[in-house]
């Protein structure tokens, strides 16, 4: 715990703590969790903020067009022809909302407002069951579609298509580093994000938090992310022959897309549902991604100062609203893969101990065998967790 009795977990103590347990390895871990630190703040700043707000104001100025603020250009692009260059001039729009998203998360992650987070944690599993059922429509109406999809997804994994251009060999390296970029984006598999949340657990036994890691990966990407690629795929918004998209759509707006398919031609009711949604979701991500950059930070720079990288996640937050969506993006992949190296080092040096643990939990609970509980890797704490357990099965 730290100063103000919060829980600290995260793969900078089990670089420091477990891997400099290891012979002769001890500087090395206090290294490898100071670096993994930095990165993580400054993934904070890339996946945790701007790539988030970036998406929100996509789909909000795709769903909910003002013309009186798309015309007014606050930031002027040009093309070399003198002509201004539309995908790089920012509008007054987006500069707004994203000072609307900075002031809302400001309220909850400064000022701790908590019936504005109570709200969102009520209402986005709501959000998430209404997406997955209204996924499962789109998805039936055009069931006819389905075989053609995932025919569509395996062939061009192996055989990109000619939109992407290069020759072959470039064509599968970039498809496996896109898959690479999402996949890690999608559910943070390997960074070593997700234990921050994860410690904060009163689960005695390590390995049931860690079987719940494991299923929010299966549930979030295999589930949630093929049911996603398949409302686009079906929907009839991308063509599975050549690889274009079609009405001249965004990446980022495909699924509002594929959403207004269920509705009357020219209706928007679809992308609006996608644009409330992406804002709950994205919005509560920024959220937890300020908790993680600010356990690293801690980590770096002690309790105190927190309200320092706060301040700065907030100012973040409204650049990725005036950001492309390309450099978005490659701003979160950059810090996502700086971030992964140090995590997997540990990862990789802990596995056996991981191994251990994991026998240990099945011999006892599912062969019922009588050992000893493999409860934590401190003596001390090993012990007052056998004294709770024991109580707790009494």
């Amino acid at each position: 715990r730290n100063k103000d009795g919060e829980w600290s977990g995260g793969a900078m103590y089990y670089l420091r703590d477990g891997v400099g347990r290891k012979k002769g390895l001890k500087q090395i871990g206090k290294i490898l969790a100071i670096l993994f630190s930095i990165f993580a703040v400054l993934a904070s700043f890339g996946i945790g903020s701007m790539g988030q707000v970036n998406k929100i104001v996509l789909n909000i100025e795709k769903a909910f067009p003002v013309k009186a603020l798309e015309d007014i250009l606050v930031f002027k692009a040009y093309n070399p022809d003198g002509s201004i260059d539309a995908a790089n001039t920012v509008t007054l729009y987006p500069i707004l909302l994203g000072a609307l998203v900075m002031i809302l998360a400001g309220l909850i992650i400064v000022g701790g407002l908590k019936r504005i987070a109570s709200f969102a944690e009520k209402i986005v599993p709501f959000m998430v069951v209404v997406f997955i059922l209204g996924s499962l429509i789109v998805i039936g109406v055009h069931y006819d579609n389905i075989l053609p999809a995932f025919k569509a997804i395996f062939v061009t994994a192996f055989k990109p298509l000619a939109v992407v251009g290069g020759t072959l060999g470039y064509l599968i390296s970039t498809v496996i580093t896109q898959g690479f970029k999402r996949g890690v984006f999608s559910n943070e598999a390997g960074l070593g994000s997700s234990v921050m949340v994860h410690s904060n657990s009163n689960v005695r036994e390590p390995v049931i938090q860690g079987m719940w890691g494991i299923f929010e990966v299966f549930a979030d990407t295999i589930i949630v992310c093929t049911m996603t690629a398949l409302v686009v795929l079906t929907s009839g918004v991308y063509d599975l022959t050549t690889g274009t998209v079609l009405n001249g759509e965004s990446d980022a707006t495909l699924v509002g897309s594929a959403f207004n398919t269920l509705f009357p031609e020219g209706s928007q009711l679809g992308s609006q549902f996608i644009a409330i949604a992406m804002f709950l979701f994205a919005f509560t991500t920024i959220l937890g991604w300020s908790h993680y950059g600010k356990k690293a930070w801690e980590y770096l720079f002690g309790t105190k100062s927190t309200i320092a990288f706060k301040l700065i996640h907030l100012v973040t937050v409204f650049f990725g609203a005036v950001l492309t969506s390309s450099l978005a993006w490659d701003i979160s992949d950059t810090f996502n893969g700086l971030m992964m190296i140090p995590n997997l080092i540990g990862v990789v040096i802990l596995a056996p101990l991981v191994v251990k643990i994991t026998k240990n939990y099945v011999n006892r609970r599912v062969k019922k065998k009588t050992e000893a509980p493999v409860l934590s890797a401190f003596e001390d704490i090993q012990k007052e967790s056998e004294e709770l357990v024991a109580q707790e099965s009494d």
